[in-house]
């Protein structure tokens, strides 16, 4: 025990204490990876939270849960109460409320407070206009008077008492008048007898709730919701992998590095009788050293960036999926196995082939300067044939299809791909080195062509090297063209979708579930202004279709969407008023596996109705799908002719500036957002570009990751390299020729990745575009080269690789020739 732990501080502890610069920059590289694991696992969870939750306190926690489409008849609850059953039925009505119109939207929830014991009614709360209970984080104190928006119309409260839920709560009476639902119940909360069979009370509830409410486990609107945001959540955390794969290639080369260096003294060792597991045993132990320190440091790192991550992945989460109150951040150990975990299983499995390596060296063989590259050289031209199967394979497996909705074939294509790319790359950097050295020469100078022999004397170094920057380039790529190409198809689809001059809805923050009405007389009597051609009312309903959220709406005027290719749009739009026929949009129909022609079935009015699907459409706006109706036919089911949108068109040669300030007029008092054409499509726009901010964001980590390993590389270059320097400098070469040549080799180390990387990052493109987007979430995405941002990102990481080389320049002119040389 004693001999392995002087043989690990001498042969690996000691160098490592010697270059604390290149230490730190690996240790730093493995934390960053562990840290965005951590932090997409951490902000995920929390941005799947639900308020439902902060309520259980109020309510008590219940069993099952009614609801149906456009609320639930309250007569139903004296029907339900009178069951001979020792039931607890608690009524509801949700809603969303934003203090003085401003912040962020709250859930507004109505209750029976004094019913089932929330309040004491000898405080008589009632007493004061209004009351409603707020939390916290609101910062009000009882009798305070606030004002909410709910729907299009503020209203005055005063604050009753202050708790720890994350809502606005009032007496249900109180809640049905403000959100214009007397009459209506939105949910029934149920507390099962405490004996008997919950199936058994089930079935019985079933029985007595008309055929069109829904009757199921207390949370499972929760865990839908979950199961919906699964394969966004899955995207995300293989997206924070990337910054593991390229600390993989450093730690590779780290330990490749440090096996090159140490040859001779490998040799010594195993000439002295070390044995071969003993060496292996101290270069695994280098990278475990760097796993778990950097593992350690990424735990605190994580944490502190999943306070960002989180508000831009909710940010995400309540545009495309559903409004859900971020949950706060815990540090579980679940996050914390999963994020070290993987830091030291993948920096093992990296330094697995070094280490190896260095235990299957001869005595002899260690001994001879350059044999290692030597060795490598030669395997490079078997791996060739590995790449082109591994690339094969990879074509392959993106064409299977998903498993329960997750692209696992598709990730382990790009997985595949990368591996073809870094198995290749030697050869590439030979043909390289090849075709450009004459004209590296003629353009930088004979510092170039010393730059380009020497990347390919060091075959093993620069191929990890590349592979690292490579995958980073090509990840950024990828995705830069993923999201340019999505950006753009939603520009294109805009420009067809939005035709009226006016968009009317009301006021409040905006979600995927939450649909806000507003008074239909609005559109009456904005119908009957002088220059109005026309107004198209649309409502909307969140709605759960076998097991997942989606969204249920009726509409007047359908000619503004564009059905997938094959399909008769006119022929489509004539018959959709006719009767009980829907059209669906293109997320839905693949989410549900649903045609033209198919039949879904929708619990409304009191039965369930069928449907026939006449055509799918394009549409981007949310991934939950939409099933949309003639609005006619819709209130034949829903009778409720609130609106939750209106398009207003002008006719030809009408004054718009006119028609807006009538529009204002009509609105009055009421809280309704009016947009222009432009306006509309401008914010949409900025939605789209703060979905992906938490993409670019984990972009941008790989290659700081990457750009590290380079400049720690190349130091370690540098020092191995002393004697080479040292020698030019006895030949001639002055001190900016030195740092000409490591400057030099670290801008074509860039090209060459640049260039492979952006080959590869638009092979892996197609994958996300067509395959992985497609089978997520539905969606179709038309190829879009954004050459702007492509130019932009690839110029930075090339200007990023460049700098990284300054510090090793710079410790190579420190050097002392005459002292290398004496050491040699």
């Amino acid at each position: 025990m004693k001999s392995a732990w002087i043989l690990f501080s001498r042969l690996i502890l000691r160098p490592l204490a010697q270059e604390p610069v290149r230490t730190a920059l690996t240790v730093f590289a493995v934390a960053l990876g562990v840290a965005v694991v951590i932090a997409i696992d951490l902000a995920g969870q929390a941005a799947a939270g639900s308020f439902h939750s902060s309520l259980d306190s109020l309510i008590g926690k219940s069993d099952l849960l009614i609801t149906a489409t456009g609320g639930l008849d309250e007569k139903l609850l004296g029907k339900l109460s009178a069951l001979p059953y020792a039931f607890d039925f608690a009524p509801r009505i949700e809603d969303f409320a934003t203090l003085d119109g401003k912040g962020e939207a709250l859930p507004f929830i109505g209750l029976d407070l004094i019913g089932h014991g929330v309040i004491d009614d000898k405080s008589n709360p009632f007493s004061i206009a209004n009351p409603v209970w707020v939390g916290r984080r609101l910062g009000l104190k009882p009798g305070d008077s606030i004002r909410l928006l709910i729907d299009d119309s503020f209203h005055n409260f005063t604050v009753a008492g202050v708790g720890e839920q994350n809502a606005i709560v009032a007496d249900i009476g109180l809640a049905q008048q403000v959100t214009g639902k007397i009459g209506k119940l939105d949910s029934i909360d149920v507390r099962i007898p405490p004996t008997g069979s919950f199936d058994r009370w089930r079935r019985l509830v079933e029985g007595e709730v008309p055929a069109s409410a829904s009757v199921t486990p207390q949370g499972s609107r929760t865990d839908e919701n979950r199961k919906m945001l699964s394969a966004f959540r899955w995207n995300l955390r293989v997206l924070s992998y990337i910054a593991l794969i390229v600390g993989a290639f450093l730690i590779y080369n780290t330990i490749s590095i440090s096996v090159v260096r140490r040859r001779s003294e490998i040799g010594i060792l195993r000439a002295l009788g070390a044995t071969r597991s003993r060496i292996a045993a101290g270069f695994l132990a280098e990278a475990a050293f760097f796993a778990v320190t950097g593992s350690a440091l990424g735990l605190l790192l994580g944490r502190f960036m999943a306070i960002g991550a989180v508000k831009l992945i909710g940010n995400t989460v309540q545009s495309l999926y559903v409004s859900s109150e971020p949950a706060p951040i815990h540090l579980t150990a679940e996050a914390i196995a999963a994020g070290v975990g993987l830091g030291v299983i993948i920096s093992l499995l990296a330094a697995l082939a070094p280490a190896f390596e260095a235990a299957s060296v001869a005595p002899v063989e260690a001994m001879a300067r350059g044999r290692g590259e030597y060795l490598i050289e030669r395997r490079s031209h078997k791996t060739i044939w590995w790449a082109a199967l591994m690339f094969a394979a990879a074509v392959c497996f993106s064409q299977l299809p998903p498993v329960h909705r997750l692209s696992l074939f598709a990730y382990l294509a790009v997985l595949l791909l990368i591996a073809s790319t870094a198995a290749a790359i030697p050869n590439l950097v030979g043909l390289f080195a090849a075709t450009t050295s004459r004209a590296a020469e003629t353009l930088l100078g004979v510092e170039a062509l010393l730059a380009m022999r020497s990347l390919r004397a060091s075959l093993g170094r620069t191929s990890v090297l590349a592979a690292a920057l490579t995958t980073a380039v090509a990840m950024t790529a990828s995705v830069g063209i993923m999201v340019g190409s999505f950006r753009e198809t939603v520009r294109v689809w805009m420009n067809n979708e939005l035709q009226a001059d006016f968009y009317l809805r009301p006021a409040g923050g905006a979600a995927a579930d939450r649909h806000p009405t507003m008074s239909v007389t609005i559109a009456n009597q904005i119908e009957k202004l002088p220059g109005v051609a026309s107004v198209d009312r649309f409502r909307a309903y969140p709605i759960y279709y076998q097991g997942l959220p989606a969204t249920l709406a009726g509409g007047e005027n359908a000619a503004g969407i564009h059905f997938l290719p094959g399909e008769n749009q006119q022929e489509i739009l004539s018959k959709l008023p006719r009767g009980d026929y829907a059209v669906v949009s293109e997320p839905f129909a693949n989410k549900h596996d649903v045609h033209v022609g198919s039949t879904i079935s929708l619990p409304l009015a009191g039965g369930v109705r069928t449907f026939t699907v006449l055509g799918i459409y394009y549409d981007y706006s949310t991934e939950r799908g939409f099933i949309v109706l003639d609005r006619g036919i819709l209130l034949k089911y829903l009778p409720d002719p609130s609106l939750s949108n209106l398009a207003v068109y002008v006719s030809g040669g009408a004054n718009t500036s006119i028609i807006r300030r009538a529009i204002d007029q009509i609105i009055g008092p009421r809280r309704i957002m009016v947009f222009a054409n432009s306006t509309l499509r401008r914010g949409a726009i900025e939605v789209f570009d703060r979905t992906f901010r938490v993409t670019y964001a984990l972009e941008a980590v790989a290659i700081v990751v990457a750009v590290m390993g380079i400049a720690g590389a190349l130091l370690a270059m540098v020092i191995d390299r002393r004697r080479e320097f040292a020698l030019l400098r006895f030949l001639g070469a002055a001190q900016p020729q030195v740092r000409r040549i490591i400057l030099c080799e670290a801008g074509l180390l860039g090209l060459f990745s640049n260039g492979l990387g952006l080959i590869l990052g638009t092979l892996l493109s197609l994958i996300l575009i067509f395959v992985i987007n497609k089978q997520s979430f539905g969606w179709t995405i038309q190829f879009h080269w954004p050459i702007a941002m492509l130019l932009a990102a690839l110029t930075g990481v090339y200007l990023a690789t460049v700098l990284a080389a300054l510090y090793p320049a710079r410790s190579a002119l420190r050097m002392n020739p005459i002292e290398v040389i004496h050491e040699e």
